[in-house]
């Protein structure tokens, strides 16, 4: 009996982790789009990518396969962090504060969000 009552407690704090686990990118997220520079699709992430400009790539869960094998591909050539959002791209594009739906996007400067530390200021902060 004591078991199951563990297993759901379980359960429960795990639920609650990953809701503030995404709030908490949201709100992350949501000072990047005020204070940083980032681009919006697919076209434009592999661009950043190409260029070696992105620093994080944020990947809906609905991304079709092929671009998201593609654009962790280049992420991994580039050297570039790649997050997989928890939610689609209507959940994404909202945490954007956009009215339509994202697929991807491309991080180039996080602003005042600590959402993706350059690679420098990475090992400094590590120490």
């Amino acid at each position: 009996d004591n078991g199951v009552e563990f297993v759901a407690d379980i359960a429960q704090v795990t639920m609650a982790s990953k809701k503030k686990q995404i709030e908490s990118i949201n709100s992350r997220l949501a000072l990047v789009m005020k204070s940083g520079k980032y681009v919006l699709g697919y076209k434009q992430t592999m661009k950043t990518l190409r260029n070696g400009k992105a620093w994080l790539v944020i990947i809906s869960k609905n991304c079709p396969v092929l671009k998201r094998s593609q654009l962790e591909y280049y992420a991994m050539l580039s050297n570039t962090g790649v997050h997989h959002y928890n939610g689609n791209n209507i959940e994404l594009g909202t945490a954007c504060g956009k009215y339509f739906r994202v697929s991807c996007i491309s991080i180039t400067d996080a602003g005042d969000s600590d959402i993706a530390l350059p690679k420098e200021n990475a090992e400094e902060k590590k120490e």
